[in-house]
């Protein structure tokens, strides 16, 4: 194998550039995947921008997924479980824009049956967020109702079909022009995030309930005070991003009345300990619906990984319904 490969580099100029590279050197527990196509995340763009830098230790190439085969197995690596050649995905802590990447092998997971690899590539940081807030974090239970914020993202396709499959009603906000992709994904209820009425919809929706036991929030600071008003007694918030700002006003005597959860949650920087719990969730419990068809990842478009300029131009423009793939 050669020592050298391509992948994309952001330049000085900020401009996205195919070019070569080294080969990551792998550890004993570790695996090289040839990468045949590899998935692109918001926090690509941010990362892009210079106001996310990867963990300590990190590869600085952009990319947290890919789907490809594995091309070198580290010394301590078991070969009876884990051979060259397999067809695979993994979430990774950077590396994936590019031919090769090193992913821990107790992270991989396997290409669903009859999956393309563009199809795979969808797969895991969209099921490893959703799966980790939801059902780890908020443990949310057969049920109760989930409000999902950005329901037309990656993550927010693969939470609304989680909570349709395990029994939890769901009201997903998104943009108009998307909200009917949302009830035929199993949306209980699909409202637009334009509406400056939308959280007193919430409230109608969510009455006889009692209102909303989990949130799911990329959204932060301009929808705070909106997600804690619509919360139940005992509701638990997961905060996943903060698309609107870091920073907002609180009235936390409605914390306090409410008894309410407000959790923060990253994925990329747990250390890989905590991953291969989730990937192991994941393998046990939702896997089995990809190979069965009831769960399918939903993707929006895809490109040449040349294109990434014009694949992050798409993110940005907030046109997107589910995931942009980038193709080796």
């Amino acid at each position: 194998m050669s020592s050298s490969m391509h992948a994309i580099k952001i330049g000085d100029d900020n401009k996205a550039t195919w070019s070569t590279t080294d080969i990551p050197n792998i550890g004993p527990e570790e695996v090289l995947i040839k990468v045949h196509a590899a998935g692109i995340n918001r926090a690509d763009l941010v990362q892009r921008s210079g106001n996310y830098p990867p963990p300590k230790g990190a590869s600085p190439i952009l990319g947290l997924e890919v789907a490809g085969e594995v091309a070198e197995l580290g010394a301590q690596v078991d070969s009876s479980k884990v051979t060259q050649g397999q067809k695979v995905c993994a979430l990774l802590t950077g590396g994936g824009y590019a031919e090769y990447a090193v992913v821990h092998h107790k992270l991989l997971l396997p290409v669903p049956k009859d999956f393309s690899m563009k199809m795979a590539a969808a797969l895991p940081e969209v099921y490893f967020t959703a799966w980790l807030n939801l059902f780890m974090e908020a443990n949310v239970q057969q049920g109760e109702l989930a409000l999902i914020h950005a329901g037309a993202s990656g993550v927010g396709t693969a939470a609304i079909q989680l909570c349709k499959h395990f029994g939890v009603d769901t009201i997903a906000t998104a943009s108009e022009s998307k909200l009917s992709n949302l009830t035929e994904l199993g949306a209980t209820h699909a409202l637009n995030r334009k509406d400056p009425e939308m959280f007193e919809q919430i409230k109608e929706l969510s009455a006889s309930h009692g209102g909303v036991d989990v949130i799911l929030d990329p959204v932060a600071a301009n929808y705070l005070e909106g997600n804690i008003s619509v919360l139940r007694l005992h509701g638990r918030m997961v905060l996943i991003g903060l698309m609107s700002g870091r920073e907002a006003n609180l009235n936390l005597g409605r914390l306090l009345i409410k008894r309410l959860k407000l959790i923060g949650s990253t994925l990329r920087s747990r250390p890989v300990e905590d991953k291969i719990a989730i990937a192991d969730q994941l393998r046990e419990k939702v896997w089995p619906l990809f190979e069965s068809g009831e769960l399918k990842p939903i993707i929006d478009s895809s490109y040449p990984i040349q294109n990434t300029e014009e694949a992050h131009a798409k993110l940005a423009s907030n046109t997107t319904t589910g995931k942009l793939i980038l193709t080796l």
